[in-house]
């Protein structure tokens, strides 16, 4: 059997591209003999339950969702420590599959420490995720090189909005998901101390918000004389845009 596990805030990544679709049927090319479970997983309060109801309506054949109360305000070390507890407790896979960044942190670093406290090799950042067998390659499109990184199964892969088309669930889906399982765990399931979760637990906090100014009416510069380019380079200048 072949097992994948979607994770992460973004759970349900876009399909990738390849001979097998990573994230959807598991850890590659599936044969006639071959099973394959795709599961759900993400750590969140109750109205994280939507995230893997969807996932499942996308194809997901079981979801697991991790809620407890001592969670909230987890930085990134303890949500890759609660993930990696639910994992190791409904079993270690092939392939995890884990989304670009959460909208609220966006710090992106959850799929690397996921895979450090499982042991596993990482491929993350994946713009393009071929399979063959065993082995997983991808592209990562940097801000000066485009890199090509390979890796053997079982490891962790982390995709980027670039990596496929957008899924939405079909009304079969949606129907079929209502008989597939959703298991709910707490901390004391999978054995994580509530000390070692939560705000108090935080290796980063947010010390201040506050919020956005109003927006100002703009600036129109006119080039009557020929001086508006001029004056467009002094504005940008003195925003420090350039």
């Amino acid at each position: 059997m072949r097992d994948a596990v979607l994770s992460g805030p973004e759970l349900f990544p876009a399909r990738p591209r390849g001979r097998a679709h990573v994230a959807q049927e598991g850890a590659g090319p599936a044969t006639a003999d071959e099973e394959i479970t795709v599961t759900a997983l993400t750590v969140g309060p109750a109205e994280a339950e939507a995230a893997v109801r969807k996932a499942l309506q996308m194809g997901a054949d079981k979801a697991v969702h991790v809620q407890d109360d001592a969670i909230a305000g987890s930085d990134a070390v303890a949500t890759s420590l609660v993930l990696a507890k639910a994992i190791e407790k409904i079993g270690v896979p092939e392939l995890i599959v884990g989304g670009l960044a959460s909208t609220d942190g966006g710090m992106s670093v959850v799929p690397a420490m996921l895979a450090e406290r499982l042991g596993l090799p990482q491929v993350t950042l994946a713009a393009v995720v071929e399979t063959q067998g065993d082995q997983v390659r991808i592209k990562r499109d940097g801000d000066t090189a485009t890199e090509v990184i390979g890796g053997t199964l079982p490891l962790v892969l982390s995709v980027t909005d670039q990596s496929g088309e957008a899924r939405y669930p079909s009304f079969k889906g949606i129907m079929a998901a209502k008989k597939k399982p959703l298991e709910a765990l707490t901390l004391a399931d999978i054995g994580v101390d509530a000390s070692e979760v939560g705000l108090e637990a935080a290796w980063t906090k947010v010390e201040a918000t506050s919020a956005r100014p109003p927006r100002t009416a703009g600036e129109i510069v006119k080039d009557e004389d020929g001086s508006g380019a001029t004056a467009l380079v002094d504005f940008l200048a003195s925003k420090k845009f350039i």
